[in-house]
């Protein structure tokens, strides 16, 4: 049976008012733990250039010095994110799929921490991050149709820590095949919501789309996994 787009968002909203307070929080800290930016530090190292514009040595001493800073600190963002934020998102993942059937609390963006498989978590949300970013270098197109192909593999690893990475890529691949679009199109539906969002100052985005969002994918992959009789973990 295939999947209904209606139908998804109409049980993610469901599952979403009966744990709405988690289900805020939890959303709330895998957007922050996801974001990384170094641009404001970038900018910085611009703006002090006029100050010093009569001084050639200090200005490039300066620059120099701010951008050596920026760089560090990107650094250990990236390297915060790797290690610690891509964990916490897997708790989340997992926390949204529990949510359809229970009512989990907070403490599992947790379990990633807890599962006894830290570094196959952290090796596995890595390299789909890395293999989207390198696809997406070649052309937009390839990096779109590789983000939905590997779109199931968070999921996958919530609830099967232990799976290697290959597998949970081979099975992402097998559950997204010939539903790549539809998923595209179901995200596509949200960018009302997330324009309206935007226009409150981000605080209907913290307090319903974001959430929202998380629940009717996690909808998605409960749908794709029932219809994918194939496929087995």
């Amino acid at each position: 049976m295939m999947w209904n787009r209606v139908e998804l968002k109409m049980r993610g909203n469901m599952a979403f008012k009966k744990n709405y307070v988690s289900a805020v929080v939890v959303a709330l800290l895998m957007g922050i733990f996801g974001t990384v930016s170094g641009e404001s530090s970038a900018r910085r190292v611009s703006e002090n250039s006029d100050i010093y514009s009569g001084n050639l040595f200090n200005v490039g001493m300066i620059t120099g010095l701010l951008a050596g800073i920026a760089t560090v600190v990107i650094l250990i963002v990236l390297v915060a994110k790797v290690f610690v934020g891509n964990l916490l998102k897997m708790g989340g993942y997992r926390f949204f799929i529990l949510n359809q059937t229970a009512q989990p609390g907070i403490g599992t963006l947790l379990d990633g921490f807890r599962s006894g498989h830290y570094v196959n978590i952290v090796l596995t949300m890595f390299l789909r991050d890395l293999f989207t970013a390198l696809w997406s270098l070649l052309l937009v197109v390839p990096g779109i149709v590789k983000h939905y192909e590997y779109l199931m593999v968070p999921y996958i690893i919530a609830e099967n820590p232990a799976m290697d990475y290959k597998e949970a890529f081979q099975i992402s691949k097998q559950m997204m095949d010939g539903n790549k679009w539809d998923a595209f199109v179901l995200d596509l539906s949200f960018i009302g919501w997330t324009l309206l969002g935007v226009c409150t100052f981000g605080i209907l985005l913290v307090f319903y789309v974001e959430p929202y969002i998380y629940l009717t994918r996690a909808e998605l992959y409960h749908a794709l996994k029932n219809n994918n009789k194939s496929v087995e973990f």
